[in-house]
């Protein structure tokens, strides 16, 4: 199988399994518990049917949109994802070159193997800086202050992440940061020989953003240690309030879920949320993102921009979110896998089926322009 022959999500994550070892394949395609939520996700979208409209004068498909003040030229972005040099030795330089190709926003997370300042000089799409809360506030200042310098324009504090997820995939294989590998998880790696010649061959792993901040040298702090002892789990909405007004612009929360929430998320001043449970991979049993959309846009819709992710895997689920009311939809594992797979030309190639499934859709649905789309287009089963 090459990449030529991956025309869908399910494709991309095939070739992926072929090229990544069993650990590494686990981490990107696990999700916490049973992994309920993760399956509920997509299986959202097809509770929901799409009413197209005909003849109406298609001839020029517009499928830009403005988020949170940043112009896409597609309304679907690469969300920010841990450890992308894992999966491939270029990893976020891969994703961000890819996205700046195709006019749209791409996420760094406080967890990325490529400084945030790197892809800043390189690239001017838009970018967007995820982070976590950690108990040490010097530190959260000193993250906020660096994304500011480096000319992020939009930044996202994930709030759904207090602690790790209970993800047994990666329990069962010892999957960690550095590796502590159980024997599974070692034959693993000897049978995908190329993966482990390319980790020793290019520059040495590790987290820019958290390089001065945690030390990943003496093996100690693997991810879910991280997790456990540096980040805050008595994190309040003051708290929040108080980065919102020192960041002074652009701010978004990612992993709200409930209407109450997003509420709240306005009255500190955030200009976007994510509705977002982590892809299912922290509290299982969790309501799908799409189930969700739609009260809370009609709840804040109007005075803060809305956006989704969890289960994109199709341009009819980006078309379906947008009527729904979403701004803009971000994917995770929708790029992690042809990134997995082959690299920016990997991500390249997701991004030209995801734009050409978007704009046949438009056609079909007889729509020119993302305005044009509203729930007088959907019909629930």
């Amino acid at each position: 199988m090459r990449l030529t022959d991956c025309h869908n999500f399910q494709d991309f994550r095939k070739l992926a399994k072929r090229r990544l070892p069993g650990p590494i394949f686990n981490y990107i395609d696990g999700a916490a518990d049973d992994e309920v939520t993760y399956r509920r996700n997509t299986e959202s979208f097809e509770r929901c049917d799409l009413v197209p409209n005909i003849l109406r004068g298609v001839a020029d498909i517009d499928m830009s949109v403005t988020v949170m003040g940043q112009k896409l030229e597609m309304p679907i972005y690469c969300s920010p994802t841990a450890l992308q040099r894992l999966f491939h030795h270029d990893g976020e330089r891969a994703v961000a070159a890819a996205a700046a190709k195709f006019g749209t926003m791409f996420g760094v997370s406080s967890l990325g193997t490529v400084s945030l300042e790197e892809l800043r000089r390189k690239h001017d799409n838009p970018q967007c800086y995820q982070f976590y809360f950690h108990k040490d506030r010097g530190l959260n200042k000193a993250m906020m202050e660096r994304a500011k310098e480096a000319g992020v324009q939009v930044m996202m504090l994930t709030v759904d992440s207090i602690t790790g997820g209970n993800r047994e995939r990666d329990l069962r294989t010892g999957f960690s940061i550095p590796f502590r590998l159980t024997l599974g998880g070692m034959a693993q790696f000897a049978i995908k020989p190329m993966w482990g010649i390319n980790y020793i061959t290019h520059e040495k792993f590790r987290l820019p953003q958290l390089d001065e901040h945690v030390d990943m040298s003496g093996g100690a702090m693997s991810i879910g240690r991280y997790f456990t002892e540096m980040l805050d789990p008595s994190m309040t909405w003051d708290d929040v309030a108080k980065m919102v007004e020192l960041w002074d612009g652009q701010f978004c929360l990612k992993g709200v879920m409930s209407v109450e929430d997003a509420k709240r998320a306005v009255e500190i001043g955030c200009t976007g949320i994510v509705i977002s449970n982590h892809g299912g991979r922290q509290l299982d049993g969790s309501r799908s993102s799409f189930d969700q959309l739609a009260e809370i846009v009609d709840a804040v819709g109007d005075r803060i921009d809305v956006i989704m992710d969890s289960g994109i895997q199709r341009g009819t689920h980006v078309l379906k979110a947008l009527s729904m009311g979403a701004k803009a939809v971000g994917g995770g594992r929708f790029y992690l896998y042809p990134l997995a797979a082959a690299g920016q030309a990997g991500v390249e190639r997701a991004l030209t089926l995801m734009r050409t499934e978007i704009e046949r859709d438009m056609r079909l649905m007889g729509v020119s322009s993302v305005a044009e789309l509203s729930r007088k287009n959907l019909a629930f089963r």
